[in-house]
């Protein structure tokens, strides 16, 4: 490629697990831009093993910040090539407009096929900050909108939290066998309607080197004293897309903070409408932007 220069021989050369440990993009990923879209050219063993040099990573870096500003995958490469000095508008992110409108489709059509190939193919081209970001947010609360009056949200609904819980249960269970990073537990506050915001939670958690327990219904407030010490969590994430009871966001969840001997956070809408009632609560707010909420959780644990 244009700006993959000859590494002299004591450059250091980085295998793709190390590379993925640096930037934070897995190694399916990098493969597919490789494979797919040219954006990266590493050098090979003898074996035909991948290693990247410093300016190959370099190279990740600068496409991340390409995706994390809406740019498509497939419009990163002409970008890249441009010079370093020219800071050219990035093309509209059509790509997503258009993921989103298929997403959605494919949950009114229950078209569990369709929805396979759209997350599977967003997951191996994106990091799964900017898939949350861009795709499965904005769907999520824009499903979560029509669901409030919509014949047949329930059976909706009851679909994407099977084919979702499913999915990303498989990555939670590969991810906890080599995570080195806290504990967490995650749970849905018991108004919500199901764990669609827990589900996102648990992925992007996972995604930033936790070891996440997840929890398939909510749990009682008094087991999680208990759950807390047993799994030697760091932390107890609440989620919910609803605003929840006023019960349960003035007495209860402060209660529990106090009881607790790790942070009690809240993370989606529910982080967002209450906050301002659980300002001095002990209760620690993470909002509803799930990649900016991991940022504010690391401090924590």
């Amino acid at each position: 490629m244009s700006d993959t220069a000859p590494q002299p021989t004591d450059s250091p050369l980085y295998p793709i697990r190390e590379v993925s440990r640096l930037t934070g993009v897995n190694s399916v990923t990098l493969r597919a831009w490789e494979r797919r879209y040219g954006l990266i050219q590493p050098r090979r063993t003898p074996k035909g093993h991948r290693l990247y040099a410093r300016e190959d990573i370099e190279r990740v870096e600068r496409i991340l910040q390409w995706l994390n500003r809406g740019v498509p995958v497939s419009q990163v490469r002409e970008l890249l090539e441009q010079p370093e000095a020219v800071d050219p508008t990035p093309p509209a992110a059509g790509d997503w407009v258009s993921q989103r409108r298929q997403l959605l489709n494919a949950v009114d059509a229950l078209d569990l096929e369709h929805l396979e190939g759209l997350y599977q193919q967003a997951l191996a081209l994106y990091p799964v900050a900017t898939c949350l970001g861009e795709l499965w947010q904005p769907t999520v609360r824009e499903l979560e909108e029509r669901w409030d009056d919509q014949l047949g949200a329930g059976l909706q609904r009851r679909c994407l939290e099977s084919f979702l819980r499913t999915r990303i249960g498989i990555r939670l269970f590969h991810a906890n066998r080599q995570a080195r990073g806290p504990s967490l537990i995650i749970d849905t506050l018991p108004d919500d309607s199901g764990p669609l915001w827990t589900l996102m939670v648990a992925l992007a958690a996972s995604d930033n080197g936790y070891r996440v327990h997840l929890m398939d219904a909510p749990l009682p407030f008094s087991d999680l004293p208990l759950a807390l010490e047993r799994l030697r969590a760091a932390a107890v994430i609440l989620c919910s897309g609803k605003a929840e009871r006023s019960d349960v966001i003035r007495r209860q969840l402060p209660r529990l903070a106090e009881q607790l001997e790790a942070p009690l956070a809240l993370c989606g809408p529910v982080s967002r409408i209450r906050a301002s009632e659980l300002g001095d609560s002990g209760v620690e707010l993470l909002g509803d932007d799930i990649p900016q909420a991991m940022d504010r959780l690391r401090p924590l644990t």
